[in-house]
């Protein structure tokens, strides 16, 4: 199986009414595992590295090219994608390279300008990205959890975000629905009417971020709203946790991470075939 295009995947998603299972790695085993899980539940999904995740590591290249590998050894289809990037020296440094990496989308987010500065700094950065072949997602009002319009009680204004979709030309749009980044229980409240709304007056896919925070029924309710990428990142990172906190008090002896990491590892991939069952509508 070749690498998968973010835009061909988003595309068969859409026409099936479905959504696609976007999933943060951090590390080689996150990578490992989500493709595990993807291969499990028969599923195509996206790889995502986030800015964050690349100051951890200090470099994008390695990691980048440890996901394309394993793409292309995967048996279903697997995209990679650039996450909330906002680092104007990182986007220099990745767009002429992101071929090679095998990078086929990037969500760069100028949600902490204003309206204007991030509509300019959008509609410059899509033009250039989509000349090279990518897939480009922005956000229109910062997710919670990172101090931002995703607080509760904030919304996306369809309105406003229609206009900003036709202006800067995105292929997908970061919507404030209800949901907040790094939430550890699923307790969010999606506002299911206006996702439906949005999905009626903006052109371009929609885009759901702080996922690990809603409910399975309550996301597949928003797929069926409209939703058409939905993003997971600190929900099987607090599953592989629990599983390699478990295998070390089970294992106080162990040094070796091949005898511990394994429980981690098989549980993050177990999440990620069960999300992608409700995401995508995958029989497990």
């Amino acid at each position: 199986m070749s690498l998968a295009s973010t835009r061909t995947l988003v595309d068969d998603a859409a026409e099936r009414g479905t959504a696609v299972p976007a999933f943060n790695a951090i590390t080689l085993d996150h990578a490992e595992a989500i493709v595990a899980g993807a291969e499990q539940a028969e599923c195509g999904v996206l790889l995502q590295l986030s800015e964050n995740a690349i100051a951890w590591h200090g470099a994008p290249e390695p990691m980048l090219a440890a996901c394309r590998e394993l793409a292309l050894a995967a048996s279903v289809p697997v995209g990679i994608h650039l996450d909330h990037i906002e680092d104007d020296e990182l986007v220099e440094r990745m767009l002429p390279r992101a071929a090679e990496f095998g990078v086929g989308s990037i969500m760069y987010d100028a949600s902490r300008l204003d309206y204007a500065a991030n509509v300019r700094a959008t509609t410059a950065l899509a033009r250039r990205a989509q000349q090279l072949g990518l897939w480009v997602e922005a956000e229109l009002g910062e997710i919670g959890g990172k101090d931002g319009a995703h607080a509760p009680g904030v919304r996306t204004h369809p309105d406003e975000a229609r206009a900003f979709v036709e202006a800067t030309g995105v292929d997908g749009l970061a919507v404030a629905v209800g949901s907040s980044h790094a939430m550890r229980e699923r307790s969010a409240r999606l506002d299911i009417a206006l996702i439906r709304e949005l999905a009626l007056r903006v052109s371009a896919p929609l885009v759901l971020h702080g996922s690990s925070g809603v409910s399975d029924a309550v996301i597949a309710d928003a797929v069926s709203a409209g939703i058409r990428k939905v993003n997971v990142g600190t929900a099987i990172t607090i599953a592989g946790t629990a599983a390699l906190r478990t295998s070390l008090a089970e294992q106080p002896d162990a040094v070796d991470p091949r005898k511990y990491s394994g429980a981690s590892r098989a549980q993050t991939a177990a999440l990620v075939a069960q999300l992608c069952g409700v995401i995508a509508g995958t029989a497990l």
